[in-house]
């Protein structure tokens, strides 16, 4: 990991400015938001953008041969585009979904249908987010086929050892988080993706936490499958997008049928467009395309090798910082972390503080965090998480730290 130069530093703490959300007080406290892992805040240029196409170009796409659609049309596929060369992938294997969960569910069922047979096996984790646990539980129903996982560690880390013991000639697909969501733990996929190619198998990355803080490029991480949602890299809620490899794209049965999806459709049969609309039926959320994007300029714009390294450097003093509060456990002690951290606490439950903090001006999130197989394995109900984003900084950690342990002391 590169260090950060004086001119990078710079420009990140500048890019704070560009989020007018966090200009404002909550309970007469200046805001410190650290729910970036639930959804991200947004920046100016992503807001223009999207008032900008409901103001001057709204239009239905693909459709249309009058301005406003053709307009509306060249928006979306650029915006298809950039997200193709932010990845190092063809425009035609990016697939726009409603986020994670969708692409999820549209993997599951379309390569479910097409190259799952019974008595198949799909392997996941332990620390999965329930979107990569359910869809592959309902497919492994549909097709009687099997889910195995890589368990955990205590310290927060896969039992990757287990791994060879899991693969058989039967496994066809591992589906795994690259950040877990809860831990922060960052997963080494391309171990991962190496071991499962030397065995014929598909991978599909779950880069939803992963992707708006570690630079990701396909020829580094060559997975058959990425999965990502634009709220959670500072774009429009709603949107998301799925990257497929086109040889499996291009013979995947359709997740769902309708307008724009269709080549020709005749009352006895129908037959399928090309890539990539046979995978987006019905008509598209254009905005939230857009506002993607203008979220993936926006990265871009701050270098994603820039980003990893100031984030990392908040990563190391929050941890730094909370290591030193009597009565706070940090779940796991992975070697790298990145965007979270869930905390537990000695004679306090993690709603409660998390209440206490609200009321101080700072946004965390309690819960499992959609993620019962964590919590279960930890023995624990639900932590409190703290995660972060561009915008975050040490001052705010110190008033984070100063906050945990007036509330504690209430508790």
């Amino acid at each position: 990991m590169k260090s950060l130069d004086k001119q990078q530093r710079a420009q990140i703490i500048a890019a704070r400015a560009q989020f007018p959300i966090l200009n404002q007080t909550v309970y007469g406290k200046p805001l410190v938001y650290f729910d970036n892992g639930a959804t991200t805040q947004k920046p100016i240029a992503v807001i223009e953008a999207v008032d900008n196409y409901y103001k001057a170009y709204n239009s239905n796409v693909h459709r249309g041969v009058h301005y406003l659609s053709q307009t509306a049309t060249t928006a979306m596929e650029a915006a298809r585009s950039k997200i193709a060369n932010w990845i190092g992938a063809a425009s035609e294997e990016i697939i726009f979904t409603k986020g994670t969960t969708d692409s999820i569910n549209l993997v599951a069922f379309s390569y479910g249908e097409t190259f799952i047979n019974e008595g198949d096996e799909i392997i996941i984790t332990q620390m999965e987010h329930h979107s990569n646990i359910v869809p592959w539980q309902m497919m492994c129903k549909r097709k009687k086929a099997k889910l195995k996982y890589i368990p955990l560690l205590e310290d927060g880390t896969l039992d990757l050892t287990q791994l060879p013991n899991l693969i058989t000639a039967k496994t066809k697909l591992i589906a795994m988080t690259w950040v877990s969501n809860t831990l922060g733990t960052v997963n080494p996929i391309q171990d991962i993706i190496q071991l499962a190619k030397q065995k014929n198998i598909h991978v599909l990355i779950d880069a939803a936490q992963g992707i708006q803080h570690i630079p990701f490029k396909l020829t580094e991480y060559p997975a058959d499958f990425v999965v990502a949602s634009g709220h959670k890299m500072y774009a429009g809620t709603g949107i998301g997008f799925l990257y497929g490899k086109k040889e499996l794209l291009s013979i995947m049965e359709p997740y769902q049928g309708g307008g724009a999806m269709i080549k020709e459709v005749k009352m006895e049969c129908s037959t399928y467009t090309d890539l990539p609309f046979r995978f987006e039926a019905g008509t598209p959320h254009m905005a939230g395309a857009v506002s993607l994007g203008a979220a993936v300029d926006f990265l871009e714009n701050l270098g994603m090798e820039a980003i990893y390294a100031y984030e990392h450097e908040l990563m190391q003093y929050a941890e730094e910082a909370l290591s030193k509060i009597q009565r706070v456990n940090i779940l796991g002690t992975p070697a790298l972390r990145t965007g979270a951290i869930s905390l537990t606490f000695e004679g306090a439950h993690p709603f409660d503080v998390g209440e206490l903090l609200d009321k101080q001006g700072i946004a965390v999130r309690t819960g499992h965090h959609c993620c019962q197989p964590i919590m279960d394995f930890y023995d624990v109900s639900n932590t409190l998480r703290l995660s972060f984003g561009i915008y975050n900084n040490t001052a705010e950690i110190d008033l984070f730290v100063k906050a945990l342990e007036r509330s504690l002391s209430m508790l």
